[in-house]
C-alpha cells in the first residue's frame, strides 16, 4: 500500500455542463463566453473540443474565435450559477468516496490523496461515480505528487487516465519544452530560454543560483525542482483561504478620456473592497490590470501604508494607480484586485506557487 495523488479534472467541463443541459449540442462546436454574442468584446471561457479542433481555445477574444469557427458553430453565454451547481455536485461525489482526502483547486478540478496498491482502480472509481452522479465525464492524472499528478492528467485526456512518477518522469517528460509544466507560461519560458534553457531536463540540470537570482528565492528554487517533477505530495482539505478579490470589466467601446479611466476604476475598486469586507478582512495592496488597443496588457500593483478596511483608501489606492496609465492611449479592458490581510492563524496547508500557494 503506497500514498498516491490522484488529479481529477474535468473534460470540457463549461461545455460540457452546456451540452448535458442541451442535448442537440453534442458533437458541434460549442463556444462559451460572455454573453454569447461573438460580435462584443468578450474572451472564450471554454470550447469544445469540436470548437478546438480549429484552433479556439480559452482566453482567445470571441471576434477572432468567430472567425475560426465553422458555419454549425454554437455561440453561448456565461452561466455561473449553472457551472457552480455541477462543480458543488461533482466535489460532493468525490468528497464521499472511501478513503479518500479531497482538495479542491479549481470548480472543475482537484486533488484525491489515497492509499492504495492500486490507483488506477481507484481513479476508474472516481470517474464512474462522477459520471453516474452528473452524467460528465472526467480525466485522472495518477502522481506520486501533486506536480506529477497534475501534468500526467493532459495524458490521460479525454476520459482517460494516466500515471506519471519519478520513474518514469525523464522518459515521458525530459524532452518536452518547459511550456509543458505546470505553472510555466510563455513569459517564464522565454525567461528560462534566455538562459538556454529549453526542454524539462535542461531545467532539471540547471543552476539553482542561476534561476534563483532571475525568479527570487521561492520561485527560482520551485522551477528548479519543478524540472525534476519534484512538489508537494499531501493532499489538504483545508478550505482554500482567498488571497485578494478582483473585478474586471471589458468595454465595448474603448475608453478615451482620463474622466471615463477614473470612473470605471471607482466603480471596479468599489466593488473589489465589498467583496473583501463581506470577509472582514482589510485590504493591505491593490493591484491594477489594464490592456490597452489593440491588445497590450500590463499589471502592476501598490502596497498600502497600512492595512485598511475604508471603502474611499481603497478606491484612492486604485485612482492613484490609474493616474500612471498611458492617457494617450485607448482602453479597453480595466481590473483592480485587492489583496486581503491573512486570517489569523494563516492557511497553514502545503500549498504550491502555482496557485499562489507554498
Amino acid at each position: 500500500m503506497s500514498d498516491w495523488v490522484l488529479h481529477v479534472d474535468m473534460d470540457q467541463f463549461i461545455a460540457a455542463v452546456e451540452v448535458l443541459r442541451r442535448p442537440e449540442l453534442a458533437g458541434l462546436p460549442v463556444i462559451v463566453g460572455g454573453r454569447g454574442d461573438p460580435t462584443e468584446r468578450a474572451v472564450v471561457s471554454t470550447a469544445s473540443y469540436e470548437a478546438r479542433e480549429f484552433g479556439i481555445g480559452s482566453g482567445m477574444p470571441l471576434k477572432i474565435a468567430a472567425r475560426k469557427a465553422p458555419d454549425d458553430a454554437v455561440f453561448l453565454p456565461v452561466d455561473h450559477e449553472a457551472y457552480e451547481s455541477a462543480s458543488t455536485e461533482v466535489m460532493s461525489t468525490l468528497r464521499e468516496l472511501p478513503g479518500v482526502v479531497l482538495e479542491v483547486i479549481g470548480w472543475d478540478e482537484c486533488f484525491l490523496g489515497v492509499t492504495t496498491d492500486d490507483p488506477e482502480r481507484v481513479a476508474t472509481i472516481a470517474q464512474t461515480a462522477v459520471l453516474e452522479s452528473t452524467g460528465l465525464h472526467c480525466s485522472v492524472g495518477i502522481g506520486d505528487n501533486k506536480v506529477r499528478a497534475k501534468i500526467a492528467t493532459e495524458f490521460g485526456k479525454p476520459r482517460g487516465m494516466f500515471r506519471l512518477t519519478a520513474d518514469n518522469w525523464f522518459e515521458v517528460m525530459g524532452d518536452k519544452p518547459t511550456r509543458d509544466l505546470w505553472g510555466v507560461g510563455p513569459k517564464v519560458q522565454k525567461r528560462l530560454a534566455a538562459h538556454g534553457i529549453m526542454t524539462v531536463r535542461e531545467l532539471a540540470d540547471s543552476d539553482q543560483d542561476q534561476l534563483v537570482t532571475e525568479f527570487g528565492p521561492r520561485m527560482g528554487v520551485w522551477y528548479r525542482d519543478l524540472g525534476s517533477g519534484l512538489g508537494p505530495s499531501v493532499v489538504d482539505d483545508t478550505p482554500w483561504v482567498a488571497r485578494s478579490h478582483s473585478r474586471e470589466t471589458t468595454f465595448q467601446h474603448n475608453l478615451t478620456t482620463t474622466a471615463e479611466v477614473q470612473t470605471a476604476l471607482t466603480e471596479l475598486a468599489g466593488q473589489a473592497f465589498d467583496d473583501c469586507a463581506a470577509e472582514a478582512r482589510p485590504v493591505v495592496r491593490v493591484h491594477l490590470k489594464v490592456r490597452y488597443a489593440p491588445f497590450e496588457t500590463k499589471t502592476f500593483g501598490r502596497k498600502l501604508p497600512q492595512p485598511t478596511a475604508e471603502r474611499a483608501e481603497v478606491v484612492a489606492a486604485a485612482l492613484a494607480l490609474g493616474a500612471t496609465l498611458d492617457h494617450d492611449r485607448e482602453v479597453r479592458l480595466l481590473g483592480v484586485r485587492a489583496e486581503m490581510a491573512m486570517p489569523e492563524g494563516g492557511d497553514a496547508a502545503d500549498r504550491t506557487p502555482v496557485r499562489g500557494r507554498i
